[in-house]
């Protein structure tokens, strides 16, 4: 524990000292925001704050993580992540190209051996992704690792849209799999999981130094810099020693459902899925009269609630379980969200 504490400090003085440093010399780069362009009004403030989490990740893995095969992989396809990002950021890439790119690092990580053999079935059994193989990768495995890498990335992006949001829920995130990864009865081998834990700690401690710049007011934004690559890395390290899918899922549960009813929801509306709009969950709670702090506390609660409930579930039954109770409360905040809107509209 000695070395994870030493480890989480330095990760977090190398994103607060950076986060610093940028917030000084952004601004001399003209390395800001556009707030015009979405019609705020405000002055702006630094951007591309994603470089500075990037960064410090980048460093703290160096420092801190031995350099296999496996982890030169994700930090080659990490970066390749926070580079188109950053292009994005910079020039508004067309969507297309961020999601044959993210389809392409999701084939890579699962051609270095990265994917799922089997779902664990909460009535018995097990969904086996391991029947069909083409030179010597499991098909549906990869597939899944492909899908899974694509949807955690995007619905981090989605969920930047308040200030604070992205970083503070994929804090929490790594914090659970940290936690996930150095409990003692869930691994035989609890030193297999030291790398998954350390990359996890690190995260977890970036993050958390950039939130303080980042809510309740946001000194400076990430970008889909770094909203991107927070979503990849979260996809990532719930894969990279298995058994964790179903832990992140449930964490990420409000961002993961809010992007799928957004997307349903676009497509029934003859709108393009990746058209962007203000009807997100932490959109819905705005226009209810909400302020930002107040909807960064509750979505930030809901995380820290399920990503405990997480971790001390043993069994994939109990996981099914607190899925349900998530799916379940999604649904009631969607119908009072919805009906409260309607009401406050015809009140107008």
């Amino acid at each position: 524990m000695d070395k994870y504490l030493v480890v989480a400090l330095v990760s977090f003085l190398l994103s607060f000292v950076g986060v610093l440093l940028a917030m000084k010399f952004f601004p001399k780069l003209g390395l800001m925001d556009r707030p015009a362009k979405y019609g705020l009004n405000r002055a702006p403030i630094p951007y591309y704050g994603g470089i500075v989490i990037f960064l410090a990740f980048l460093i703290s893995v160096i420092v801190f993580v031995p350099l296999s095969e496996h982890v030169l992989w994700l930090l080659g396809v990490a970066s390749v992540i926070a580079i188109v990002g950053f292009l994005d950021d910079y020039f508004s890439l067309p969507p297309i190209v961020r999601l044959v790119v993210q389809i392409v690092c999701g084939v890579v990580i699962a051609m270095a051996g990265v994917y799922v053999l089997s779902i664990s079935s909460p009535f018995g059994g097990s969904l086996k992704l391991d029947s069909y193989f083409l030179y010597g990768i499991p098909v549906f495995g990869a597939l899944f690792t492909v899908f899974w890498v694509v949807l955690i990335t995007n619905s981090m992006n989605f969920l930047d849209g308040v200030g604070g949001l992205s970083s503070g829920v994929s804090s929490i995130a790594f914090f659970t799999l940290f936690a996930l990864s150095i409990r003692p009865d869930l691994h035989t081998n609890v030193a297999s999981q030291q790398i998954v834990a350390t990359i996890s700690l690190i995260l977890a401690l970036v993050t958390l130094a950039f939130t303080l710049f980042d809510f309740p007011k946001s000194k400076i934004l990430m970008g889909d810099t770094g909203s991107t690559f927070l979503g990849f890395m979260i996809a990532a390290l719930s894969l990279f020693s298995g058994g964790k899918i179903a832990t992140a899922f449930i964490v990420l549960g409000i961002p993961i459902l809010d992007a799928f009813w957004v997307i349903f929801r676009r497509i029934f509306e003859g709108k393009k899925p990746w058209q962007g709009d203000l009807k997100h969950l932490h959109h819905r709670l705005l226009s209810f009269g909400l302020k930002a702090p107040t909807v960064l506390i509750i979505i930030y609660t809901i995380s820290i609630v399920f990503g405990a409930l997480a971790v001390f579930a043993t069994n994939s039954k109990q996981k099914f379980s607190v899925i349900i109770g998530l799916i379940v409360l999604m649904f009631v905040m969607a119908i009072v969200l919805i009906r409260g809107g309607k009401r406050k509209n015809a009140l107008k």
